[in-house]
Order: structure tokens, then sequence, then C-alpha cells
């Protein structure tokens, strides 16, 4: 069955991303693999000399080697028939991660976020937004500090509880190109954590008046409702597929970004959508993903599509 791969460096977030990734895993009855990239040989090698200081990549494929080892063993303990196994790449984390994701056997990809302001992602900022805008498989950015009880509703007393019910998942969803592996997987979550799912779609009245033209209150009304029936008749045949889930949908006015991160203050997953762009230079992430990427509450899909 393929695997949930997740990046691990030994930050808070990357352990937090074990966390989720071995939540998930459990969940969908599939083994996890623990993978960990080599440092960049820069921080390896002794100034001027050009040349890799004695003993440090052996120290570091060592530790490497003991963060793996430990976060298995603390994993085993909390998920005992969860399958884990271990990697250690020797190359650098964004090739490592993508020829990871881009095995036959992988199924999502699972890296720490820092949030609220900068994608921390493996190591660096960088490595976490590459991976995500080149990814060919689904990649899940995960803050530190997230707990299995942030992700279900509180008990009867108002406490956080991990036995409750889950909260929504939220899906971003842009009619023009609603990408099915987005929706699909979208769906697919909320029905194996039995949650409701929202869906957000953002749009703009004004791209339907000329420049400078007078606001039509009537035309307004009428292109808000011709919106949500669109929203309707994409999300209906997914619906029929998914029957017992709960669909909540929104059209919002202006760009879906807000409000899905406002949205995320109450979810427990946010999917968005990523357009695969097959050029030389690789992905980018629109403005709607970058935004959630770098400010929403929840755990953020970022799921590619043609």
């Amino acid at each position: 069955m393929p695997a949930i791969i997740v990046g691990l460096d030994g930050s808070p977030e990357s352990l937090a991303a074990a966390d989720w990734a071995a939540r998930e895993a459990t969940q969908r009855d599939a083994p996890l693999r623990l993978l960990h990239a080599g440092s960049p040989l820069g921080a390896l090698y002794t100034p001027y000399l050009g040349v890799p200081a004695p003993g440090l990549l052996e120290a570091e494929h060592d530790r490497a080697a003991r963060l793996l080892s430990g976060t298995r063993s603390r994993l085993a303990e909390r998920h005992p028939d969860l399958r884990v196994d271990v990697r250690q790449a020797e190359t650098e984390a964004v090739p490592a991660l993508l020829a990871a994701a881009d095995d036959d056997d992988a199924e999502l990809l699972v890296l720490g976020s820092r949030g609220l302001g900068t994608v921390a992602g493996f190591l660096t900022g960088s490595v976490g937004l590459a991976v995500v805008a080149r990814s060919e498989r689904p990649v899940v950015l995960v803050r530190a500090g997230e707990s299995a009880a942030q992700e279900h509703l509180p008990d009867a007393s108002g406490k956080e509880s991990a036995t409750t019910a889950y909260r929504d998942v939220v899906l971003g969803l842009d009619l023009e190109q609603p990408g099915g592996e987005v929706v699909e997987f979208a769906f697919a979550t909320a029905r194996r954590r039995a949650s409701g799912l929202r869906v957000v779609h953002g749009w703009n009245p004004a791209a339907a008046y000329g420049y400078g033209a007078a606001v039509d209150s009537g035309l307004t009304a009428e292109l808000a409702q011709e919106t949500r029936h669109a929203l309707a008749d994409v999300l209906r045949p997914w619906q029929d597929k998914f029957p017992g889930v709960d669909v909540h949908a929104q059209a919002v006015v202006g760009s879906a970004g807000r409000h899905l991160v406002q949205a995320s203050r109450e979810a427990s997953l946010v999917v968005v959508g990523r357009k695969r762009r097959h050029t030389p230079v690789g992905g980018r992430i629109g403005s709607v993903a970058h935004a959630v990427l770098h400010h929403a509450v929840a755990p953020v899909a970022v799921v590619p599509h043609d």
C-alpha cells in the first residue's frame, strides 16, 4: 500500500509533522516512512579549504540516525499497529523530498511549517516552498505545536479532546479550475474523518462591470445567484460519489485566501489546489494557496492538479 512520507529534521515543526503523519497513516491503514536528507554541504565544509571538516559528516549522519530511530520508537509506542520505516538520504532536502514523493509507493508528503509568516518546511523556508511548488503528490504542512485534540471539537465541558468528532475539513475551490484531484482529496478526507466539508469559493462581482461602470445591485444579486448555482453544479457529482459527507458551500466576495485563513481557526484541515506547470523552471504556488500556507492555523494540504 502507498506510504505516507514525512520529512524529519529534528525541529519542533517536523516532529509535529511526524505526529500528524502517524495519525493520518493509522487512519488510512497505510505505512509511514520517516525521511531525513543530508544537510546542506556548505554547513559541513571547512572555510577556505573547500573540504569536509574532519568528523562532521560522520557526526551529522549519526545524529540523523538517532533522530530517526528515536522518532520511530516514540511513534511505535503511541501507535502499536503502525508500520514505520526510516530512510536517510545523502542528497540535499529538496531533491530528496521530491524524489521520495515521486515514488510509486508514495501517497502523501508531510512537512513541518512555522506558519504565521513563513513556511519552514524540511530545513528552511525556501525548501518547504520549493517542495510544495514542485511535488507531484499532495503535500501537507503542519505547524509546531499541532496536536490531535486541535483537530477535534471540544468536549461537553468545553475542554480539548482527541476523542470527540473531527472539526470540518475546509476546501478552497476555484470554479474556473476546480481540479478533480483537489475536490476528491477533500471529500475523501472528510469521509474518513466522518466530518463535515466546508467549501469556500471567492468571486469578484466587479469583474462583470466595465471600467468605471456604476454598480447595479440587481445585477450583483443575479451574479451571486449564478455563482451559487455554478458552485452547486461542480459539487453535485462529488456529493453523489460521497453521499455520507455533509457539505456546506459558500460563495464569498473577494479572494478566498482571507476567508480560508479565517475558516482554518475552526478546521481540522484546509485543502487548496496548485496548478501543475510542466515547464523547465518548475511549478509555482497560487496567491490563495500562498496566503493560506503563510497564515492558516490548521494543517494545510496542497494538492497538485492539471
